[in-house]
């Protein structure tokens, strides 16, 4: 893809500051989709929130709750100078930088300390393979303007960060033939954990070996002069029992293949990989380079957690970056990520898809253990589905006790997400294997659970949905929530024309349906839902109510409900929250509703509950302004849609987000507003839609974007789509 005017691709933040330790490590965060490493220094430890975070594997310590594993961290290393140690926090550099190229996905680091003989310089970069989703590595140089005697450790230190562990039960500390090792035995399913390192350096050393408090290190002693640097290079790779039954073969036999072919042809294998997924992701705006880099940032965090090496599973909710929100995968990944990956890389959204799909019996097990029919999609989902979602989120800054909460008894919205995710899969790709892959039946359960929880009405012979929580968090347990409702006609509406068109299904899937299910009677039950289901309107202003009692609520500006907060840390949701009686809400909820179906109504209301809702919107989640820049788009004002889109697609730079409850890390990188800055440019700016089978596009630009070029990939076929500032389009054809 040209590049005129480009952007270099590289972040960096200068000097030191102990407070931004935290914020770092999920700005330079790198990752593969099989594990995340944070953005931080080689020689920090779990104080400094280190973690080599695996995808879909968990574990649970105790009673407390179960969240995803950290691996042992196998980039640690430290210096010793004149006997004195040089290391971050501990001692204050002279100079110090961090940075990320994102276009290579390669962290760097370089810092100089003063010491009494003179000056030192540490200089590593470090990635995770895209080309080998089991293996990392590192290059490590040292120079000096004196004779320093330098003592270089390294090794693997396995004494990692839990938010709710610790979570191994052992861990074996060993070395064999040159490589190093841990190996981890987790507390709950006793998972292995397998993290092995070999290195290289380039200086006659005194060589010696320590293993204590679940460190294995390697010591390297000699002095260096200032006409020779010295250069390490690490080769680390991670393999699990959940991979491999030989997971310490496995890892072996990575290393010396790839040790073999030398660290730069490594390097380069990755950035090939890399470039491959820049080649259809990548995203060009002329005429404001601010947006094009915070949108292809915003990108690289979504290509960099993209699960491609397994069929079946999700991203998480912080996606690789810790184990914040128990590692769990929520409705975000459905409604804001999918398009990302429907348009450049549809491989991964079938995985995310499939993933649903194979969830499904914990989705059932829920539903079941409320007295529902069908499958009740989790809040928080891990690998089996069954919801990971703890009756108490929040605790009461006040008397310190925990708050129940409803998130996951009544966000029974999540299921119609899932059914959304497939019918976008099969509508972007034409892919209609995934019916037969689990897809059809996951669609008739989704439908059977909205079904038995309509209240029907027989005054006014409409079906209700009661005692539910929307997308709106700060008002729980209301009837009739529009998006909900709205969603739950979706979903009876999929469900009867898949019910309906089985002949397209396999013979196999076919009879399986017909043995379980009892068509007639479904097609029926859900037609009629689908028709009577109690869908609000809008008033004689046009504004569409979010639930049943909305607009009897305190009319009050967010700045007055901020003024009542007795501490900065209050849950503002809830029974007693200070927004609970309010109109004020935490995110888009009726916005969600007609960005998803712009249809609806006219433009005139879309655009009247737009003005209405947004002062009334705190945006406390990340997944809030993307809605309000998608729908800001679809009522032709895409100059309003512009710092909505910018306050998504910088979430990860600004670090405006909220890192700390209490005492517990909340943290962490945000792949929802990454992919819901993309729906914003590309749907909403780019104005892409599909009619009748074709892909199409209604750009529109904002005041100062001359030109805006992507790529989408529809039914198997790559698109190129440029839009100009004078309205002009074209989608042609690629691959």
């Amino acid at each position: 893809m040209e590049r005129i005017g480009m952007i270099d691709w590289k972040i960096a933040e200068y000097g030191f500051n102990h407070d931004k330790i935290a914020f770092n490590g999920n700005k330079f965060l790198i990752a593969n989709g099989y594990m995340g490493v944070r953005g931080t220094l080689e020689e920090y430890g779990k104080e400094q929130l280190v973690a080599v975070n695996l995808a879909g594997l968990y574990d649970q310590a105790g009673t407390g709750w179960r969240e995803s594993v950290n691996a042992p961290n196998g980039f640690f290393t430290y210096l010793i100078v004149d006997e004195e140690i040089c290391r971050l926090p501990e001692r204050e550099p002279a100079e110090n930088c961090i940075s990320l190229d994102y276009r290579n996905a390669v962290f760097s680091r370089k810092t100089t300390w003063r010491t009494p003989r003179g000056s030192l310089t540490v200089e590593s970069e470090r990635f995770v393979s895209l080309a080998q989703p089991h293996l990392a590595l590192m290059r490590y140089r040292i120079s000096s303007n004196f004779h320093a005697d330098i003592e270089l450790i390294t090794g693997i230190d396995a004494d990692v960060w839990d938010i709710n562990g610790p979570h191994y039960k052992n861990i074996e500390l060993s070395e064999e033939n040159g490589f190093i090792k841990a190996v981890g035995t987790t507390s709950e399913k006793e998972h292995k954990i397998c993290v092995m390192e070999s290195c290289s350096i380039n200086l006659p050393s005194e060589k010696k070996l320590s293993i204590k408090d679940k460190q294995i290190l390697r010591h390297f002693c000699f002095i260096l002069k200032p006409e020779h640097d010295c250069v390490l290079e690490k080769w680390i790779s991670v393999y699990t029992s959940n991979d491999t039954e030989d997971y310490e073969q496995k890892a072996a036999s990575l290393i010396k293949e790839h040790m073999m072919n030398g660290y730069d042809l490594t390097k380069d294998a990755h950035i090939r990989k890399w470039e491959e997924r820049w080649k259809v992701s990548e995203v060009f705006i002329e005429g404001d380079e601010e947006a094009m880099e915070a949108l292809n940032y915003s990108i690289y965090h979504l290509i960099s957690v993209a699960p491609r090496h397994s069929k079946s599973l999700s991203i998480p909710a912080r996606g690789l970056s810790g184990q914040v929100y128990k590692g769990a995968v929520f409705w975000d990944t459905e409604m804001f990520m999918l398009d990302f990956f429907l348009y450049t890389d549809p491989q991964v959204a079938r995985t995310l898809v499939k993933y649903r799909i194979d969830t499904l019996e914990g989705a059932k097990r829920k539903a079941k253990s409320y007295g529902y029919d069908g499958a009740f999609y989790a809040w928080e989902s891990q690998e089996t589905g069954d919801d990971a979602c703890s009756d108490f989120n929040v605790v009461d800054v006040f008397t310190k006790r925990p708050l129940r909460t409803y998130f996951k008894d009544k966000q029974i919205h999540i299921s119609s997400a899932v059914v959304r995710g497939i019918m976008r899969y099969i509508e972007m790709t034409g892919d209609r294997t995934i019916l037969d892959e689990g897809g059809a039946e996951t669609i008739i359960e989704c439908a059977k659970f909205y079904y038995s929880l309509l209240i029907k009405k027989l005054n006014r012979n409409v079906y209700e949905l009661h005692d539910v929580v929307g997308p709106d968090e700060y008002h729980e347990r209301v009837n009739n929530n529009g998006y909900t409702n709205r969603m739950a006609k979706y979903t009876f509406d999929i469900a009867v024309k898949v019910l309906s068109s089985l002949k397209n299904l396999s013979p196999e899937t076919v009879r399986k349906i017909k043995g379980k299910y009892k068509i007639s009677q479904l097609l029926k039950d859900f037609a009629d839902a689908s028709k009577h289901i109690y869908i609000p309107g809008p008033d004689e202003n046009g504004i569409i109510e979010q639930f049943d009692g909305y607009m009897k609520l305190e009319d009050v500006t967010i700045e007055e409900v901020r003024s009542r907060l007795l501490d900065p840390k209050e849950y503002w949701g809830g029974a007693n929250g200070v927004a609970s009686r309010t109109k004020i809400i935490k995110q888009a909820d009726v916005v969600t509703w007609l960005a998803m179906f712009p249809g609806d109504f006219p433009r005139e209301i879309l655009l009247a509950n737009w003005k209405y809702y947004e002062p009334r919107t705190e945006h406390g989640s990340s997944l809030s302004a993307c809605m309000y820049g998608l729908l800001a788009c679809r009522c032709g004002m895409p100059e309003k849609a512009v710092p909505f889109f910018m306050k998504s697609a910088r979430a990860d730079l600004d670090g405006t987000g909220k890192e700390w409850a209490g005492l517990i890390y909340i943290g962490g990188t945000h792949p929802a507003a990454a992919g819901g800055a993309y729906m914003t440019a590309v749907n909403g700016f780019g104005g892409i839609y599909v009619e009748n089978g074709e892909l199409k596009a209604k750009p529109q630009l904002p005041p100062n974007w001359k030109k805006l070029r992507f790529s989408v990939c529809y039914q198997g076929k790559l698109y190129q789509v440029e839009a100009d500032s004078e309205g002009g389009v074209s989608i042609e054809r690629k691959a």
